[in-house]
């Protein structure tokens, strides 16, 4: 049988039988592979299909993609063979043609999910009680008992020794090197219920990021025994912030505890919970069994056995959390890396092809993307617009506002024929969008022609002018406007230089000046501006010369921002 087993993410472990010839993975319930965990698995998002004996996966037109062996895929069927990886988000399928063991899943009615589980007793929904109890009392690992002795009518429930080493290897060798939490900790509870015969219900309650508690994993010994189980919020707290097992015969007339009067609305009799710590000792959540019948009691030797099943259980949860962890880390890297070939496929394929004129480009962002830019826009009349451009900050945002600022340039540029009016629209179309983010900004706008630039700049460092004899100046110095984005409102100016053979215009952003050494030294724009005057004649060796120089100074230290540098030459 065919069958897609899932490698990564919600329902981990879990196997799913390819039965029909089309099964359909996505959010919406009527999916075959349900995926209610994560927002960013488009409803429909992606299908198996089936034409004979060979299958074809296909993406949906999904908004964030499938991927089969880590290749982006297209609508279009793509052929499936045994070993196959498809990735849809932070899920991961393993496609095989062997039969499996045993699918844990029925895809004609699947849902990934994480918490609850099947099996021969029912699993339910679980929330978590505020008693109002304080839980002050102190107690101490395997002595918070609350020890009364025997009465007759009490119920002794002990299964056979053999049936509890059996269950416990069965529970030490699911938690070995378990990763899949989702499959291997609902096997734990099914474990302890062959060792507590007394046990009507149990569940897993584990901290959420943001400090939460949420219960992961519930079992009731009959099904329909309850629609949802009701936890202590008391008693978990209690475990959780004493780091100490406790065991209750009759939690309801428990002093220790101190809960208010709808303690009694949760049914809980005898009661054991002990807390899942990781490796350094931290509480990750709770492990508990309880009893809804008075007759039936919990010992002290009960605890002990528990309480080392949480011990293996807590490594287990950390572990399981820290591999989730290194996959979601795996995912984004995979994210950031789509993102900056997006973004370098924005930037300029080429230089413009211009008579008598050479270029030279450089762009490395300080992560994956960055907020700086460059650009070559042609213009009517054959003229070419050169910008270069910087966002405040660095990083995914700035990227995403750095992608409009482009687009809002060319449309300006090619919409005015004067290039200051053209900014100071530029400006009236960012300052409207309201973001925090303000943008430096400098234009040249060359004619070949005429051989004249005009130069535009929106609180960015004024371009460098080499002269035919050596002579060094920065163009517009005295006309430089607040950078675009703060507000409406402003008018730009302008200013036209004409180029003689020879001439150099060099544009940079700030993470070329301001590059630090380990000293915390800048590179600074005299550097710049002596590799300018002093280098060959070539664009390419000016540039070259720049980027290795301020590479050099920054050394093996990390690159603080983005960096772009941007040459032009009349030959």
């Amino acid at each position: 049988m065919t069958y897609l087993v899932v490698e990564s993410g919600p329902g981990l472990g879990n196997r799913y039988a390819v039965e029909t010839d089309e099964l359909t993975i996505g959010r919406h319930p009527d999916c075959q592979i349900a995926v209610r965990e994560s927002v960013r698995v488009s409803r429909y998002h992606a299908q198996i299909i089936r034409r004979g004996d060979n299958y074809f996966v296909r993406d949906l037109l999904s908004r964030n993609h499938t991927y089969l062996n880590d290749q982006r895929i297209d609508d279009t069927l793509h052929p499936l063979k045994d070993g196959d990886r498809i990735r849809i988000c932070e899920l991961e399928f393993r496609f095989r043609e062997r039969d499996p063991a045993k699918p844990t899943k029925s895809p004609s009615a699947s849902t990934v999910t994480v918490g609850g589980l099947s099996g021969e007793e029912s699993s339910l929904n679980a929330e978590l009680v505020d008693d109002d109890g304080t839980g002050n009392s102190s107690s101490t690992v395997l002595a918070a008992l609350d020890v009364v002795s025997g009465v007759d009518g009490f119920v002794q429930m002990t299964p056979s020794l053999q049936a509890r080493i059996n269950a416990l290897i069965e529970i030490t060798r699911s938690l070995g090197n378990a990763l899949a939490l989702d499959e291997v900790l609902p096997k734990v509870l099914s474990s302890l219920f062959k060792i507590f015969l007394q046990a009507d219900r149990g569940f897993i309650v584990l901290r959420s990021d943001d400090g939460s508690l949420i219960p992961r994993w519930t079992k009731a010994r009959r099904a329909g025994q309850d629609e949802t189980i009701r936890i202590s919020r008391t008693i978990v707290r209690r475990v959780m912030d004493s780091k100490e097992a406790i065991l209750s015969h009759d939690v309801t007339k428990d002093d220790r505890l101190d809960m208010s009067q709808s303690i009694a609305e949760l049914r809980i009799r005898s009661m054991m919970c002990a807390p899942l710590l990781d490796s350094e000792g931290a509480a990750l959540g709770v492990l508990q069994v309880d009893t809804l019948d008075q007759r039936k009691r919990f010992q002290p030797e009960d605890l002990e056995v528990l309480t080392s099943v949480a011990v293996q259980a807590g490594i287990a949860v950390h572990n399981a959390q820290l591999h989730e962890q290194a996959l979601r880390q795996k995912a984004i890297e995979q994210d950031l890396e789509l993102a900056k070939e997006v973004q370098e496929a924005f930037l300029p394929q080429a230089s413009p092809q211009l008579e008598n004129y050479d270029f030279f480009a450089f762009y490395r962002p300080a992560n994956h993307v960055g907020g700086d830019c460059y650009d070559y826009i042609d213009l009517p009349n054959g003229r070419t617009a050169v910008i270069v451009a910087d966002v405040v900050g660095h990083g995914i945002a700035a990227a995403m506002m750095m992608a409009k600022v482009s687009a809002e340039a060319k449309f300006c540029l090619a919409s005015e024929a004067r290039p200051a009016t053209a900014i100071t629209m530029l400006n009236e179309r960012l300052s409207a969008m309201g973001i925090q983010r303000f943008v430096t900004f400098v234009a040249v706008i060359l004619d070949p022609i005429k051989h004249e630039a005009t130069i535009v700049n929106a609180g960015h460092m004024p371009p460098i002018w080499r002269r035919k004899d050596a002579a060094v100046e920065e163009p517009g110095e005295e006309l430089v406007g607040i950078p675009l984005g703060i507000m409406k409102g402003l008018e730009y100016n302008q200013k036209t230089i004409v180029l003689e053979p020879g001439d150099v215009l060099a544009m940079y952003t700030d993470g070329i000046n301001e590059a630090m050494n380990a000293q915390g030294q800048q590179y600074t724009i005299d550097r710049i501006r002596a590799h300018v005057k002093n280098g060959a004649p070539e664009p390419h060796s000016i540039g070259d010369t720049i980027v290795k120089d301020v590479l050099a100074h920054v050394g093996t230290g990390p690159q603080a921002d983005d960096m772009c540098l941007v040459l032009l030459r009349r030959k």
